[in-house]
């Protein structure tokens, strides 16, 4: 299978499988790397065989990111392009599909100032609030996918020269989008099916905590009254069925804001925007980050921390097989849209509504007593591995076990 046919599976599954595109529904890719135009393209096909009235492309490029890093003034990184953001919110609000690919080196901002960077970060976050408000409730149809750019398959793999890193790191990221199948759209519907049973059997036990053993890690995160897991693919309001991530090895939750308890050492680095976080450890007390180490990157991760109020405390808490594809195909990808899916694993950060009862109609207040965390940043980091114990935690104490050794201990 040559690369080009490659790509334009991987862009029908998007449209097909990611984004259940709607015929006259338009498409808002809200990023997207400028080495990635070849899958844009193929994407822009899909979707308008697909019914779209409309594909539109925000681009980004990462040298341009550096640039500004370099050159531009000190005090000037609370600058914003306001008419992005409002022209996402807007395509937001108006129904369209979102999507975002990513994309960028897990070095490319190593040395900068990591106050500068955590200016820029928030700025971002803060502007990208209210189209992220309606993706949090579900409010339309939303993918994210990735894109196999140089400097990402640079760190990947360092020893290939460029152009074969690059088709390297195409073919592993494909391969754990079952592309090799002979109908990938079916077999991603099987696989989105067993997800569902999944989620199904944790939202009927309704644990009250999930206690978390492993290397480094003994931690127990209380889970809200209502809780509801999701996975695989999921519905909008308005009733599409989509898939947000690409791939998708995870059912998750949200654990309650005011109940994590103990510590958790990460088993995979972060990238988070550019900057390598790794060998970090966090220790929560009443569901806050109290204590933060890193061997590199602390300085970056404290920043993340100090965010905001909520960006200390925990958002998700997801449950990833040690057996999943992503795992056992080994490599290590530096984007947490695919190590992420490779490793249970808990987010920094704002938590999603749909994951509560009723939540997509609460407000931030109501859904903070009810024990949802709000923030501007949602930054999930790996601590799973195939050393990890999962337990159940019922309201009279008693455990159960979820995964042993990294695996599910329960049948659907």
């Amino acid at each position: 299978m040559n690369f080009q046919h490659t790509l334009q599976t991987y862009a029908e599954l998007t449209v097909k499988v990611g984004l259940n595109l709607q015929p006259g529904q338009r498409l808002l890719i809200m990023r997207a790397p400028l080495e990635a135009a070849p899958l844009v393209r193929e994407i822009a096909v899909s979707a308008y065989k697909a019914g779209a009235r409309l594909v539109d492309v925000m681009w980004g490029d990462e040298e341009l990111v550096l640039a500004r890093f370099q050159h531009a003034p000190c005090d000037s990184f609370e600058e914003y392009p306001v008419w992005r953001a409002k022209g996402m919110e807007e395509a937001a609000r108006r129904g369209d599909a979102l999507l975002s690919i990513t994309g960028v080196s897990p070095d490319l901002l190593k040395d900068q100032d990591s106050d500068s960077v955590s200016v820029y970060q928030r700025t971002r976050w803060e502007h990208m609030g209210p189209t992220l408000e309606h993706i949090k409730r579900n409010a339309t149809n939303w993918t994210v996918i990735a894109a196999p750019v140089p400097g990402w398959a640079a760190k990947v793999f360092p020893d290939l020269p460029p152009e074969a890193g690059q088709a390297r790191l195409g073919e592993a990221m494909f391969e754990v989008c079952r592309r090799r199948q002979a109908d990938p759209a079916a077999a991603w519907e099987a696989h989105t099916k067993g997800l569902a049973a999944r989620c199904d059997y944790l939202s009927h036990k309704g644990y009250a905590a999930l206690k978390f053993t492993g290397p480094g890690t003994d931690l127990t995160l209380g889970l809200p009254e209502g809780h509801v897991w999701t996975g695989g693919s999921d519905i909008t309001t308005t009733g599409i069925t989509f898939t947000p991530n690409l791939p998708t090895e995870e059912v998750f939750t949200l654990p309650h804001r005011d109940r994590g308890e103990g510590v958790v050492s990460a088993s995979r680095p972060l990238n988070y925007m550019g900057s390598l976080i790794e060998d970090f450890a966090l220790t929560f007390d009443e569901g806050r980050v109290v204590k933060a180490v890193a061997a590199k990157g602390e300085p970056i991760l404290r920043k993340l921390l100090d965010t905001d109020d909520g960006a200390g405390r925990l958002g998700e808490v997801a449950l990833v097989p040690h057996s999943s594809p992503i795992a056992q195909a080994g490599t290590l990808f530096y984007e947490s849209l695919f190590d992420e899916n490779a490793a249970s694993h808990v987010a920094l950060g704002s938590a999603y509504k749909f994951n509560l009862a009723g939540g997509t109609a609460m407000g931030d207040d109501e859904f903070a007593a009810a024990g949802g965390n709000h923030s501007l940043v949602h930054v999930d980091f790996m601590l799973g591995s195939g050393e990890m114990d999962v337990d159940g935690i019922g309201e009279d104490g008693t455990a159960e076990p979820v995964m042993r050794v990294g695996e599910w201990a329960f049948d659907v």
